[in-house]
């Protein structure tokens, strides 16, 4: 009976430990890209990849190949949704900060507009700014103070927790992941949650100009965007 009433309140937590199993697992993630700019860092010249940008007919996922090549990044902010699952009796999420990766100049080679809907941009409990020497998340409604400074986030095994967070940064192209630091048992580990498909997010601020130009066209293609749309949006353009 004391073994038993042992392994229902602490065992599992043992078990998951001495496997190696997280503290948290992350049940969810997911980039809002609708209605967002894309910038790539270089131009789309090969004849193949050019067949896959504007074509009517291409894969969802020849697309998203193209776009992973060319480091495709958000312009300007982005909004991120992760979802946490307790994996452990009881745990608390004691801080998560951006972690940059990779800092380089803002994205020229291609700009890439997106459709514009009429729908309002949600609100978000969560924001950060790359562009600081030290990204922390805050909210809009104290920007001051750091969130996990005053807040922490409670858990017990198979809670979810759901993040909504709004990145941004207009001075350079960013690669950057989030760390968690979780707290299980007076023992801290940290998780690193990377973006769709595992890779980096990406996020760039935007250029003066771009050295290609594109606009919607088909479902999920782009077409050239006329010069004169281009000259109004970016009129340092050469030839414009």
């Amino acid at each position: 009976m004391v073994f038993t009433a042992w392994f229902g309140s602490r065992g599992t937590d043992v078990i998951d430990r001495v496997s190696g199993a997280p503290p948290v697992t992350i049940g969810h993630v997911a980039v809002d890209a609708d209605e967002r700019d894309i910038a790539l860092r270089e131009p789309v010249t090969d004849p193949e990849e050019r067949r896959i940008l504007l074509g009517a007919h291409a894969a969802d996922d020849e697309r998203q190949t193209l776009l992973t090549r060319h480091q495709a990044a958000v312009i300007d902010w982005m909004n991120i949704t992760v979802v946490l699952v307790g994996n452990r009796s009881s745990m608390r999420i004691v801080d998560l900060k951006p972690r940059i990766i990779a800092r380089k100049s803002v994205s020229d080679g291609a700009y890439l507009k997106a459709p514009r809907g009429s729908g309002e941009v949600g609100t978000v409990e969560l924001r950060a700014d790359l562009d600081k020497a030290a990204p922390r998340f805050v909210t809009a409604k104290d920007p001051g103070v750091r969130y996990f400074s005053t807040k922490q986030i409670d858990l017990k095994r198979d809670e979810r927790v759901t993040l909504s967070m709004t990145i941004s940064g207009t001075e350079a192209y960013y690669e950057f992941d989030l760390l968690a630091t979780v707290l299980a048992e007076e023992r801290a580990e940290q998780l690193v949650i990377n973006g769709p498909g595992g890779r980096p997010f990406r996020l760039t601020g935007g250029g003066d100009t771009y050295r290609s130009f594109y606009t919607t066209s088909s479902p999920g293609g782009w077409a050239p965007m006329p010069a004169a749309e281009a000259c109004e949006l970016f009129p340092k353009t050469r030839r414009c």
